[in-house]
């Protein structure tokens, strides 16, 4: 599958537009994970905690985002975005990955 944030695929041509495709995961924080960091947002610096948990939300999003082309028929995904909102008053993140669904000429 290939991806691109941008709305073509270099040296290829796109032959049809399949849809939208998009995959998300809603993460809740953990109650361990969010007393080490609370810790260290105490003391300043990168919140190693967190910033695993949203990567592991950002590639769980992403495969969903592939599976979902794929069961269309998708060669590759262009425009692809991510977007994240809170969830549950700020207990969970929700990450979105989403664009469009191509199947290449």
């Amino acid at each position: 599958m290939i991806l691109s944030t941008t709305f073509d695929v270099p040296g290829r041509s796109i032959g049809a537009i399949v849809g939208l495709a998009r995959g998300n995961v809603v993460r809740s924080r953990f109650i361990g994970r969010d007393i080490v960091a609370g810790f260290r947002m105490v003391i300043g610096g990168e919140v190693h905690e967190y910033t695993k948990l949203l990567a592991e939300s950002r590639e769980q999003a992403l495969d969903r985002m592939m599976d979902n082309a794929k069961a269309m028929g998708a060669d590759a995904v262009v425009g692809l975005r991510f977007e994240t909102t809170d969830a549950a008053g700020g207990q969970a993140t929700e990450v979105l990955a989403y664009g469009t669904a191509v199947k290449l000429a």
